[in-house]
């Protein structure tokens, strides 16, 4: 059910991420090809299926389908998986409703992992962190101190966010964009202390590695441009599930 739910999120996913480009609202209209622009009919729609269904092509001019859009959807079910996954033991889906804060709880992990992987993809094609989808993000965020009362993490989120633009000031926005500091400041809303230093030393490391992997494999210099924002998310990911126990590790090896 929460597969199912995740590709059915994941597909409207796509469609705000293509309409942010052209400029198009995500709420209005129907679904139409890229290349033809003809509509596509709803049993064309269907998430997953209809692109194995389809070959990966358009019905009416048979151009092949981004595969970006399958695989945001598959990621996007998968991610509703697993989260409920890790939020099982205190609230059973399946079975009695715990109350209505933990259907908040999981529809807000929900939210926030799925427009995270909607901002890397939109910042991996475009090089651009969408506002329309980050600033409501850090809004959900916010909303949710009231309720889990961890008002300690806001300034965790604001010297993470002054941070990155001092990194952005130093580099005269060529180590990274703007978009990347109001992302700090989710990543210190959502993590707090001590996680957001474990984001940001996988987020630095393995954009460190990408980059090697990019010099030997094609060629690429040292000043090529590389989208930062990915990382930075897979730095959250890693630590909101793994940082204090990375951080437990680390103190006693020394």
């Amino acid at each position: 059910m929460l597969f199912v739910l995740g590709v059915c999120a994941g597909s409207f996913l796509n469609v705000v991420l293509y309409r942010l480009r052209t400029g198009d609202s995500p709420l209005r209209g129907r679904s139409y090809c890229d290349n033809c622009k003809k509509p596509i009919a709803w049993y064309d729609n269907i998430p997953l299926l209809s692109f194995l269904i389809l070959s990966g092509k358009c019905r009416h001019c048979q151009r092949q389908i981004p595969i970006d859009y399958p695989i945001v959807e598959a990621l996007t079910g998968i991610q509703f998986v697993w989260l409920y996954w890790l939020l099982k033991v205190n609230f059973n889906f399946f079975g009695r409703v715990e109350g209505f804060y933990s259907l908040a709880l999981l529809a807000y992990w929900l939210v926030l992992f799925a427009g995270s992987l909607a901002i890397a993809v939109y910042d991996l094609k475009y090089m651009l962190i969408p506002d329309e989808i980050l600033l409501p993000l850090i809004g959900l965020s916010l909303l949710r101190l009231p309720v889990s009362g961890q008002w300690q993490v806001v300034p965790v989120g604001i010297i993470s966010a002054a941070f990155l633009w001092l990194l952005w000031k130093l580099t005269r926005g060529r180590g990274m964009g703007e978009g990347d500091i109001r992302l700090g400041l989710l990543m210190g809303l959502v993590l707090g202390w001590p996680q957001i230093i474990i984001a940001y030393f996988v987020a630095f490391l393995t954009g460190a590695l990408w980059g090697v992997i990019l010099i030997i494999a094609r060629g690429k210099s040292l000043k090529t441009k590389v989208a930062f924002g990915p990382f930075l998310l897979l730095g959250m990911l890693i630590a909101k599930l793994f940082g204090w126990p990375i951080w437990q590790w680390y103190f006693k090896l020394l």
